[in-house]
């Protein structure tokens, strides 16, 4: 497991911002923002990406119940058609950042973009989620708590099988769309797909 990080700035309160989601045709984008109290530590505190769906969800208890502070906030399928898939990963973070109990100081944020919230200051980590705490923990509650969503919506549109790809563009969930169409939780402004493919519209 790789040593992470437990801040970026000693005495400042930090909070890590990650979203899950952004690469799907389906659901909303969900977005995590966590405060972590100094000297938290788990074993198995990773990447989302490189934890079993079993590890993620005895994290995301832990994290839960330990952290400072934590919020998870969407944006839906339709404001990603409205505003795209980059600001609508931006909004979500800023909702997460919104319902935070306690009002960090600095925002960690994965990836290289992030629009500024507010009057914080904020730093842009590339694969931040394997290198800062807060935000693997962010990474973590944005995972489960849009895997958690795609399960419930799944029981409304199990031809997707959107419990098993979550909405990714699997082979699967792109034949289904061929044969049953876009639904209502498909992003209208996606390849949903390839060219070489029709897409049945009734």
């Amino acid at each position: 497991m790789a040593r992470l990080k437990n801040f970026k700035n000693k005495g400042l309160l930090e909070a890590g911002c990650d979203e899950a989601g952004r690469g799907c045709l389906a659901g909303p984008v969900h977005a995590a923002a966590v405060i972590l109290k100094p000297g938290f530590r788990h074993k198995l505190l990773d990447d989302s990406k490189k934890l079993t769906e079993k590890q993620r969800v005895e994290l995301r208890q832990v994290i839960e119940e330990k952290a400072l502070a934590w919020a998870v906030a969407s944006v839906s399928a339709e404001e990603i058609d409205e505003i795209n898939i980059l600001n609508a990963s931006f909004l979500a973070m800023h909702r997460a950042i919104d319902q935070l109990k306690t009002r960090p100081e600095f925002l960690l944020i994965d990836g290289n973009r992030f629009k500024k919230y507010g009057d914080l200051e904020h730093s842009c980590e590339i694969k931040g989620d394997g290198r800062f705490k807060s935000i693997a923990a962010a990474s973590i509650l944005a995972k489960t708590h849009r895997d958690e969503f795609m399960a419930k919506i799944d029981q409304e549109f199990p031809q997707y099988q959107w419990s098993k790809n979550k909405g990714y563009p699997t082979k699967a969930h792109r034949e289904a769309i061929q044969k049953f169409g876009p639904c209502s939780w498909h992003r209208k402004s996606f390849t949903l797909l390839p060219p070489q493919l029709k897409l049945k519209l009734d």
